[in-house]
């Protein structure tokens, strides 16, 4: 177990954690200021990846593909609000899992109507294609580092949004009092569709650029969705704080358990045992870390006002 594996591993954690929160930072804004339970914020992250592809295979432009990608992924959002969501909003939860569940049928179906069922494929540019040398010698993929830079940025930004500007405060009002903000004259209509609308730009570009390290097929964005429901339980549903947290925590747990359990039973087992051994034991990982968490913070790790 060298440093070099270590460090290579650490840094697959933080990138995929950094997607992970751009999932995970929309799906806990569209709870935690409209109560909705959007099972449908895969499909986002499946029509951002596929608008880029397909942008990108037109024009030959990455960045062009990139930002129709997210473009794609807002309006579609923005148009399932104003269609589908904003009839669920004073419906029971099951009624809002039912109809979003639908929404991923249908979204599935008109891609592979659309596209068809054969993969499509997303190269990052020549200029983000190379590698870096990181202490300790590692070598590691220039368009890696550039996921977690635009992580990183794009939770910047997001605090910056939420706490510093006008429609930040709107947002931050609406989790706490609906009712009040509606009566103080502010559109709420319009707020939940921008709120619905910037989830589905994050989990577009998400699916954008995680499109270019791997193949951009029906049924990508459900996998995710699944990790990032786990990461919103454990940072606390509502707070973009604890999604970054939570993120950060699961993707570095699960990328380290999945490369260190088979070796550890190794020292103990045979190495064909070790590695299905380690392997099921590494895809529970994820979920007893969150049992555990909760056992302690049954809210998560932070409140929607922290």
């Amino acid at each position: 177990m060298s440093v070099t594996l270590l460090i290579e591993q650490l840094l697959n954690g933080v990138q995929l954690g950094t997607m992970l929160f751009l999932m995970a930072s929309g799906l806990t804004l569209v709870f935690g200021v409209m109560g909705l339970i959007n099972l449908a914020h895969g499909s986002f992250y499946m029509v951002g990846a596929y608008a880029t592809a397909a942008v990108t295979a037109s024009t030959g432009s990455f960045l062009i593909g990139l930002a129709a990608g997210m473009t794609a992924a807002a309006l579609v959002g923005a148009l399932v609000e104003l269609l589908v969501i904003r009839r669920l909003y004073h419906r029971p939860h099951l009624d809002q899992v039912l109809a979003t569940f639908a929404l991923i049928l249908i979204f599935s179906e008109g891609t592979r109507w659309i596209f068809g069922s054969s993969p499509l494929w997303l190269s990052p540019p020549s200029w983000l294609t190379g590698f870096v040398t990181l202490p300790g010698d590692t070598r590691y993929p220039i368009y890696r580092l550039m996921l977690i830079g635009v992580g990183i940025a794009i939770s910047i930004a997001l605090y910056l949004l939420i706490s510093r500007t006008r429609l930040g405060m709107r947002i931050r009002a609406g989790e706490s009092d609906r009712e009040m903000i509606g009566a103080l004259g502010v559109n709420i209509s319009k707020l939940y569709t921008l709120v619905f609308a910037l989830g589905a730009a994050l989990a577009g570009l998400a699916g954008a650029l995680v499109g270019a390290l791997q193949s951009v097929q029906v049924g990508m964005g459900e996998p995710v969705l699944i990790l990032a429901f786990v990461v919103i339980v454990i940072g606390g549903i509502g707070s973009i704080k604890g999604a970054l947290l939570g993120a950060l925590l699961v993707g570095i747990v699960d990328t380290l358990g999945r490369v260190y359990l088979p070796i550890f039973f190794q020292a103990f087992m045979p190495p064909s045992e070790a590695t299905g051994v380690g392997s099921a034991l590494a895809a529970m990982l994820i979920y007893i870390l969150m049992a555990v968490i909760l056992a302690f913070k049954p809210k998560g790790l932070f409140s929607a006002h922290d």
